[in-house]
């Protein structure tokens, strides 16, 4: 066993090092004739300890993107000929899987309609259907978020080395961002530019590709041998609160058994309440509230009929850093600590998304001492609220 650990682990060293010869931009034919029996040699795990080790040394997001593209086309064949055992489709990894079959084929309906369009780009009936071709599938992006939202927190407790989901994380969000941009040209008839929109679908479909590649070859088989199919199975009810994209398995959720305490009131000072009244307080307010305690594990997040951003119950007990795309875990930090160290008891943002103008806020939570307890972050859509003008005192409902 120690023979074939330090095998593995002389593997990973070699590995970095052709890492970083492809980053410096070292003569790629030389770089693969002298790791000829090393690129011949990996095996899938390997590629999970390697990213994990790359994320560790703190190389800027792209540039290790930029090379983890680079050095897994030079694995691919060797990580393709490796022995493949796809889960069951009434699995939950079956149900990604299938997913991403259903995806497949909706990518090759659309390539022939990509080469048509290149042919006349002024074909208006050529480019609604594109269009709506593009549509249907940015609802995979529900995909993206249950991998971050459900499965992603489950790995993390079961991989050692789960840092690689950072890495994948970051190009769900270029997939993301592409997508909407490519939906964006294909609306915009008088400003169409055909080489622009071929470059933007090029790298769409390389980064798609790509992740399912790295799923199914790498990722899932892992994570089939590490974590007990019921914890996998377990997943599902989240799962089919975000939805599924393509595939819906039929799957029963089960009920959960109400809180011993729900007919008992709770002293808050101000008023007494019962647990079944805080939640429906909580609920029914017009905001998104997340609540990450002293020690930076998120503890609390409501429901509201519309919720701003995705949330599901895995996110219970997850360290906040590993609740955000790596492009801005570093804004979320510096807010945890200087309220920490009590600089800071406020931050605000606000931005655009689908037409909506959002405001997210984090307020430091302190004791009556003024020692730091925690954060909550509260969501808002204000888009209504900042186009009042004047006054209203009466109600207008009518009769």
């Amino acid at each position: 066993m120690s023979e074939f650990t330090n095998h593995k682990e002389t593997r990973i060293i070699q590995l970095v090092k052709l890492f970083e010869g492809i980053l410096k931009g070292e003569n790629l034919g030389r770089l693969v004739t002298e790791n000829q029996s090393l690129i011949e040699s990996v095996i899938p795990s390997d590629v999970i300890l390697l990213v994990d080790k790359l994320v560790l040394m703190k190389i800027p997001m792209e540039e290790l993107k930029r090379g983890i593209n680079k050095l897994l086309n030079l694995l691919h064949k060797t990580l393709s000929e490796y022995p493949y055992f796809p889960p069951s489709k009434v699995s939950y990894l079956g149900c990604l899987v299938e997913n991403n079959r259903l995806l497949d084929e909706k990518l090759k309906q659309i390539k022939p309609l990509i080469r048509g369009i290149n042919n006349s780009a002024a074909d208006f009936s050529l480019r609604e259907n594109l269009l709506e071709r593009f549509i249907e599938l940015k609802k995979f992006t529900n995909y993206y978020n249950i991998k971050e939202n459900v499965l992603f927190p489950l790995i993390e407790k079961y991989v050692p080395e789960f840092r690689c989901l950072s890495v994948m994380w970051s190009f769900h969000d270029d997939i993301k961002s592409n997508l909407k941009a490519a939906v964006q040209q294909l609306k915009e008839y008088s400003v169409f530019d055909i080489k622009s929109f071929n470059r933007l679908v090029g790298n769409l479909f390389f980064n798609i590709y790509a992740i399912k590649f790295r799923e199914e070859r790498i990722l899932y088989p892992l994570v089939q041998e590490v974590i007990p199919a019921k914890k996998l199975d377990a997943l599902f009810e989240e799962s089919l609160e975000i939805g599924f994209p393509f595939f819906q398995p039929k799957t029963l959720k089960t009920n959960n058994s109400k809180n011993g305490l729900s007919g008992n009131e709770i002293d808050l000072e101000t008023g007494n309440l019962t647990v079944e009244q805080i939640k429906l307080l909580f609920n029914h307010l017009p905001v998104d509230i997340t609540f990450v305690d002293e020690n930076d594990k998120v503890k609390y997040y409501s429901t509201p009929k519309k919720r701003i951003f995705p949330r599901t119950k895995s996110v219970i007990g997850r360290y906040v850093h590993n609740c955000h795309p790596p492009e801005s875990v570093h804004v979320v930090e510096q807010i945890v600590e200087s309220f920490r160290n009590g600089e800071k008891d406020v931050a605000s943002f606000w931005i655009n998304m689908k037409g909506e103008k959002l405001l997210i806020q984090y307020f430091a939570i302190r004791d009556e001492k003024g020692s730091y307890k925690g954060v909550v972050e509260v969501s808002q859509e204000i888009t209504e609220i900042q186009s009042l003008q004047g006054e209203k005192r009466l109600l207008d409902w009518g009769n």
